[in-house]
């Protein structure tokens, strides 16, 4: 809300226009690019497409030392575990759901797993919870810009 109401003050950001963490949906729809496959470059992973555990690095490297996905996002998979706008409420619900933005419960959805990790936690499909009000070394965000409805 800070950073909207800084850019808009400031005649950087359209009206109609909004920076926000994406949705679950959305964060893996971006990690996925296109693909079906357990990682956004196929199902194999080694230490030249993520920083994972297995790399030992045991820290979070600069954003874009990794190859980008098909559709240029760097560091989907690995690197810092991202929060997203959804709440988690355990597993997805049994039926089809487009978006299922607010899933009930107490914690924050994180995507994409970190650097602590070993490849198998952070697939494109992967996902974890955290109390959003806590600050982890292996934690991070991206913002997107989103239509305001």
């Amino acid at each position: 809300n800070r950073l909207n109401l800084s850019e808009q003050t400031a005649g950087e950001l359209p009206n109609g226009w909004n920076y926000a963490l994406p949705t679950e949906a959305e964060w893996e729809y971006a990690c996925r690019a296109g693909t079906r496959t357990a990682y956004s470059w196929g199902n194999d992973i080694n230490s030249s497409n993520a920083n994972y555990s297995p790399t030992g690095i045991e820290e979070t490297t600069e954003v874009g030392s990794y190859p980008p996905n098909p559709w240029g996002f760097y560091d989907m998979h690995g690197n810092v575990s991202e929060l997203v706008m959804d709440l988690y409420g355990g597993a997805y619900l049994p039926d089809p759901v487009t978006d299922p933005l607010g899933i009930s419960g107490s914690w924050r959805v994180m995507r994409g797993g970190s650097w602590n990790l070993p490849g198998s936690n952070i697939r494109s499909s992967i996902r974890s919870s955290t109390q959003a009000n806590l600050y982890y070394y292996t934690m991070g965000f991206r913002i997107c810009l989103k239509e305001t409805p």
